[in-house]
């Protein structure tokens, strides 16, 4: 399991002080660019000159209130792979270890060529092997 660090800010927040629900998804974004990048697979996928990952879905669930100031952890693993797509879940979670939402996301592999479902370059469906929880 991976981990990634944020801080909330008021930019993240309604009015209320509360996350803005699509502040979720930025910070399970920028825990998946951490994640990908720490699998170290010797070429930049998100500037590949053969393959794009594009997110097909995304799903996200609030459990308590995340706010303005509080510090997050983001656990990132892949709870499913496939031959050209996998799929990252994430548990959000305060310092205090109180899980404060989840998300998942599901990306395809595609040829950036012809935009068609391809497979998953095999350097990258190793490492994400090594990630795969249930």
């Amino acid at each position: 399991m991976f981990n990634s660090f944020t801080k909330v800010y008021f930019y993240d927040a309604d009015p209320a002080g509360i996350i803005f629900y699509a502040s979720l998804f930025k910070f399970a974004h920028a825990a998946y660019e951490d994640f990908m990048r720490s699998l170290n697979i010797g070429r930049d996928l998100f500037f590949d000159r053969e393959v794009v990952l594009p997110i097909v879905h995304a799903e996200g669930d609030y459990l308590r209130p995340i706010k303005v100031g509080d510090e997050l952890i983001i656990d990132v693993w892949v709870s499913q792979l496939m031959n050209s797509s996998f799929e990252l879940s994430y548990k959000i979670h305060q310092v205090d270890l109180h899980v404060s939402a989840t998300a998942k996301t599901v990306h395809v592999c595609v040829s950036k060529k012809s935009f068609k479902k391809t497979e998953l370059p095999k350097e990258l469906y190793s490492k994400l092997s090594e990630h795969l929880l249930k």
